[in-house]
């Protein structure tokens, strides 16, 4: 009976200690911030906006819903150090069915406190495109490599997860469904809505900064942290897709009307479309190489019109396009890439319109009118506006034709 008595004595002695000497939180209210686009300068400045207004509101925990393909590597970084410097809990959860932390969203996904996923998403594939296939490479590529897999392994294992799998997803391209992320210890939990994850945070224990915390929530509530429009208006233009097909529409209407001048209407819309594409072009890591191809194929589409070269000036420049087209967005700093779909969507609509052309032209040779195709003469025209009367007697107006606008002189009034 003593024995049994000083057993429990001893035990409850334990835990008071340990209540003693364990840290603890209280958590009422937790932000919650989402990320739903690539990983770029407008998503850290959303993060940054978010993470100032849970200091100046003293919100104990962050809840960042994430779903991302990818992003800069630098603007990556940027991210883990915010959630370093700051004194509150950040919570990742990878959300909702269907969504994926790969790339840049995987490394940051290893800074999280706490790591959530839902069932139906995956996470990994965090190799930078350029460097897929070359980690074997000993060369510059290769120690940026290292210098990823050692910062997820070290921040995963400060976590308190399996910091040899996080490494695997950078250095192997590694890829994890919900459920063999959770059996691997690479997350703590899956979770399918706010519910679940405000019952499991409660009694938690963390590691922040040093030390273990234990999270008290008895009864937490979620507080949402939109972006401000300018914030969203930059996440737009930092889409890839949205990006190119912007420089291709611009870049076609340019064409237009150097081809058919007049009105400004096409030319005008076309500088307004390169006018926002420029501003992804300068948000988003750009390959000058590429971008030099692609540029160099609608120069080729133009001299195609002023040379007889058969189609093969075009088939160069549609080559151009395309390859230009695929290596746009393929830097070091990169794990984003343009829809493969896309481009050869793009391309073929672009080769369909120069072969419409070139039969158009081929027709009318055909019918023996090679040297007038272009002709005006004894065409209609319609008077724009009248600008003088000259000093010979005769009358001189705008006039259009055809799409074009011409000076056009007549003796009559």
């Amino acid at each position: 009976r003593y024995i049994i008595k000083f057993i429990c004595n001893l035990l409850v002695l334990t835990l008071l200690i340990t209540s003693a000497s364990a840290k603890s939180i209280l958590v009422n209210k937790v932000l919650e911030l989402e990320i739903n686009s690539s990983i770029n300068p407008a998503t850290l400045n959303y993060l940054t906006s978010g993470y100032q207004r849970a200091k100046s509101e003293d919100f104990k925990m962050v809840l960042i819903k994430l779903n991302t393909p990818g992003g800069l590597v630098t603007t990556t970084k940027s991210i883990l150090t915010l959630f370093g410097k700051h004194d509150v809990i950040t919570s990742i959860w990878v959300t909702p069915e269907g969504a994926s932390a790969t790339s840049a969203g995987a490394i940051i996904a290893s800074g999280a406190h706490l790591l959530f996923m839902n069932e139906g998403t995956n996470i990994g594939a965090a190799t930078p495109i350029q460097m897929q296939g070359e980690v074997k490479n000993k060369d510059l590529r290769m120690k940026a490599i290292n210098d990823l897999v050692a910062l997820v392994q070290s921040l995963s294992e400060a976590r308190g997860r399996n910091g040899k799998l996080f490494g695997e997803m950078v250095e192997k391209a590694a890829s994890f469904k919900a459920q063999e992320a959770l059996n691997s210890n690479l997350i703590d939990s899956i979770i399918n809505t706010d519910k679940n994850f405000l019952i499991f945070i409660n009694n938690k224990t963390i590691h922040l900064k040093g030390e273990d915390y234990k999270i008290l929530a008895p009864s937490p509530y979620i507080v949402k942290h939109e972006m401000d429009y300018g914030q969203k208006l930059l996440n737009i233009f930092a889409d890839p897709n949205m990006t190119y097909v912007l420089l291709l529409i611009g870049a076609a209407l340019i064409y237009l009307e150097l081809q058919a001048p007049g009105g400004f209407i096409a030319g005008s819309i076309g500088v307004f479309c390169l006018i926002l594409s420029g501003i992804g072009l300068q948000i988003l890591p750009l390959n000058f190489g590429a971008f030099g191809l692609i540029i160099l194929s609608f120069f080729l589409f133009i001299l195609e019109a002023y040379v007889i070269s058969y189609g093969v000036i075009t088939l160069i420049g549609l080559a151009s396009l395309t390859a230009g087209s695929l290596f746009l967005f393929r830097t070091d700093n990169a794990y984003i890439e343009l829809s493969r779909e896309l481009i050869f969507s793009s391309v073929a609509a672009i080769g369909l319109f120069v072969v419409l052309i070139a039969y158009v032209f081929l027709r009318d040779i055909k019918k023996g009118h090679s040297s007038d195709f272009n002709e005006v003469t004894g065409k209609d025209a319609s008077v724009m506006s009248f600008i003088e009367k000259t000093s010979d007697g005769q009358f001189h107006y705008q006039v259009k034709l055809s799409g074009e606008i011409w000076s056009a002189y007549s003796e009559k009034e």
